[in-house]
């Protein structure tokens, strides 16, 4: 699976930004699909995934202003962001993989197949 992911850019505080992943190679629709994120001198963090294309988790810090979803007709993967703060700059990374199980999900090394990052800069 080739996974791009886009849509970053800067945006103010309280303000929204969606990011896309689009997927080639395997469709991705029934597989776990994640985004994680990085900030400058910090660990790679969990965000958000979706379990084999169905239900959703979510990371305490971003539960109820982030939302993931996946279009399986466009084999694409979605990260509505709303509400940001300075604190979720990083660059946003998409993740999927067909053979995690629910327990390893919120782990990057879970996870085999990447995009390549898109920045989001979220200005005070």
């Amino acid at each position: 699976v080739q996974l791009q992911a886009s849509g970053g850019g800067l945006v103010q505080a309280g303000g929204s930004l969606s990011l896309s992943c689009a997927a080639s190679g395997r469709t991705v629709g029934r597989q776990t699909t994640a985004w994680f994120r990085q900030a400058p001198g910090k660990e790679r963090e969990f965000v958000a995934a979706r379990f084999r294309g169905s239900h959703t988790y979510y990371a305490d810090s971003v539960k109820g202003r982030f939302t993931i979803s996946g279009d399986n007709a466009k084999n694409m993967v979605y990260l509505l962001m709303s509400s940001l703060r300075p604190e979720d700059t990083a660059v946003y990374y998409c993740a999927a993989d067909s053979s995690i199980i629910l327990s390893s999900i919120w782990f990057s090394r879970s996870y085999g197949y990447w995009g390549q990052g898109t920045l989001v800069t979220v200005s005070s």
